[in-house]
């Protein structure tokens, strides 16, 4: 049974940092791409970075590009988001995504929230 299990998530200030970490189970983990979605009070899921299977290419939606990095960590079956100079606007649950193919598991998501 595939497992997504996210954590990391809390509440922070304005400018502040988190670590969000998804640790996943029951999948051969590098061959999954592997991405973070959000989805904030009355809005769609949004996608907010994507990391390919090995790690070396990754993408970013535009809100985020340079505060936030995606890696992963395929010997421990971990994809990381490294969230800086954190805003209000990116408060929202955050998801974890494994998808191969047609195949597309989420994790149950994180939530974060950035106070002022």
């Amino acid at each position: 049974q595939v497992q997504l299990v996210e954590s990391g998530g809390g509440l922070v200030q304005p400018g502040g940092s988190l670590r969000l970490s998804c640790a996943a189970s029951g999948l051969t983990f590098s061959l999954y791409h592997m991405s973070w979605y959000r989805q904030a009070p009355g809005k769609e899921r949004e996608l907010v970075a994507a990391i390919s299977t090995s790690g070396g290419s990754t993408n970013y939606a535009d809100s985020v590009k340079g505060r936030f990095t995606i890696s992963r960590d395929n010997a421990e079956n971990t994809v990381y988001l490294q969230m800086n100079s954190l805003r209000p606007e990116d408060t929202a649950v955050y998801y974890c995504q494994a998808k191969i193919g047609s195949r597309t598991y989420w994790g149950q998501g994180t939530q974060v929230k950035v106070f002022s």
